[in-house]
């Protein structure tokens, strides 16, 4: 596959390109996570396709082409071949920042005074105060699909802070997902390994407190020369920066300094710096400079394996089933997991009880309305099996009577909807069959959704009673 890097083509056949784009995507689709599928796959913008089996596409970055080279290059080139034939190619083209927004060099005047060097500005500074929270580090942070792109743009920033081309690096996503422990971890491992010396972690609003102190105090330029002297400074929050026009603009200038002189800055929003209102654009244009990474929910995988951690670091034997449990019942908030977490331990302890279902149960009551069992393959094998009258057996033989066929093929597809097991994991549960087979049911089954209307009656039933047993 081929990379190019232009910012303009001429002439180009963008409604030919999208419906093959199109057709690449629903081949994709089924083969990897719903997650990996949305950051990966859905930003990539067909452009033109030529007659010799070219597709062109546009993505959004160097490191987002690099990601999907060292990721996904055998599903695309496959995807590409059976859809173009054997001559059949991909190239990328990296669509750089607009050039109106690139960095402006300063330039000082004819016998202007220049500044102080930065070793006597650091003298005059007071020791740093980093702020850092030694136990946010990359070793506890558990990597999961919903914060892969994060987790891996974080630590190559720490490893090489003011040095990549995510600078800023700009990290968003809900309340309770992990995004200060993210930023806290670069500062952390930065100073750790010595890329950094000065590094200071600082809310928004701290940042605007401290700046309005300046003010009343007249020292202003105290202030400045502390923050502008960072290799890496870390703001947290930066929505709360909205309407605050003084502290934006000296926020501003702050910005400018460091990226001039090539000290990383790192930010965390609760959304996308497009999304944030009460902004300046001139802030906001450079905050798209550099990368922006969304850390998602997590998914069942990555919830569990954070208790499992949790309880590894307390020397607690936890029954997986419990762990099982609480994962499947707190979906939206890492935050919310570990609270229920403590809250269970702590109720073992004082009550005197066996850490089990039933005491989880009475846990998680208070912090989630609806408590369910987890939704398994087994379970949704007994569902679908109940409802064809047939026995579950038969879904793991190897009879392709066309009943049975049917039953098994939608199994397979409620088992990708509704759990977070890979295609590999849900092929196994069925009699040892492989990722293709459970990619071609799932296909099948999209097939006569859009056709059948009487087979989605039936998929939707069994979807319910699923999800109602769980309860």
């Amino acid at each position: 596959m081929e990379h190019v890097t232009t910012s303009h083509l001429s002439s180009l056949e963008t409604a030919e390109a999208g419906g093959v784009w199109e057709k690449c995507l629903s081949l994709v689709k089924p083969q990897i996570p719903t997650q990996s599928y949305k950051t990966w796959f859905e930003p990539i913008r067909p452009v033109k396709i030529g007659e010799d089996g070219e597709l062109v596409v546009n993505v959004p970055s160097q490191f987002f082409y690099e990601w999907l080279e060292e990721h996904y290059a055998p599903l695309i080139k496959n995807t590409i071949t059976q859809l173009l034939g054997g001559l059949g190619r991909l190239t990328y083209i990296v669509v750089p920042p607009d050039e109106s927004d690139a960095p402006v060099p300063v330039l000082l005047k004819e016998r202007a005074v220049a500044p102080p060097p930065l070793v006597q500005m650091e003298e005059l500074l007071p020791p740093i105060r980093s702020h850092l929270n030694p136990r946010n580090t990359f070793a506890n942070f558990i990597k999961g699909e919903s914060n892969q792109l994060a987790r891996a743009a974080a630590t190559a920033v720490a490893n090489n802070p003011g040095g990549t081309s995510f600078n800023p690096l700009v990290i968003y996503g809900g309340t309770g997902l992990g995004k200060t422990h993210l930023v806290q971890a670069i500062g952390n491992s930065s100073l750790e390994s010595g890329k950094a010396k000065r590094v200071d972690y600082v809310s928004s609003e701290k940042f605007m407190v401290e700046f309005v102190e300046s003010i009343k105090s007249d020292t202003m330029a105290h202030f400045s020369n502390y923050y502008r002297s960072m290799d890496i400074l870390i703001v947290d929050d930066i929505q709360f920066l909205a309407g605050k026009e003084k502290t934006q603009d000296s926020f501003f200038h702050t910005f400018n300094t460091l990226h001039q002189l090539g000290k990383q800055i790192v930010l965390s929003s609760d959304r996308a710096p497009k999304d944030l209102k009460g902004l300046d654009d001139r802030l906001l244009s450079r905050f798209q400079w550099g990368l922006t990474a969304d850390i998602q929910p997590p998914d069942l995988e990555t919830r569990t394996a954070i208790l499992r951690k949790k309880c590894d670091d307390d020397s607690i034997d936890m029954p997986q089933e419990v762990l099982d449990f609480m994962a499947a019942n707190v979906t939206s908030n890492i935050r919310e997991l570990e609270g229920c977490y403590i809250s269970l331990l702590a109720k073992s302890s004082l009550e005197n009880r066996e850490i089990n279902i039933d005491l989880a149960r009475d846990v998680l009551r208070i912090v989630v309305n609806d408590v369910r069992m987890p939704i398994t393959v087994d379970a949704i094998q007994r569902t679908v099996a109940e409802y064809y009258d047939i026995p579950t057996d038969l879904l793991r033989a190897k009879t392709r009577r066309q009943e049975i066929v049917t039953a098994r093929q939608a199994a397979m597809y409620l088992a990708k909807e509704m759990t977070n097991c890979s295609l590999k994991t849900i092929g196994l549960h069925f009699g040892g069959r492989d990722h293709s087979t459970v990619i071609h049911a799932y296909q099948c089954v999209e097939d006569q959704l859009k056709t059948d209307s009487t087979f989605r009656d039936t998929l939707d039933q069994m979807r319910k009673k699923i999800t109602n047993t769980s309860r």
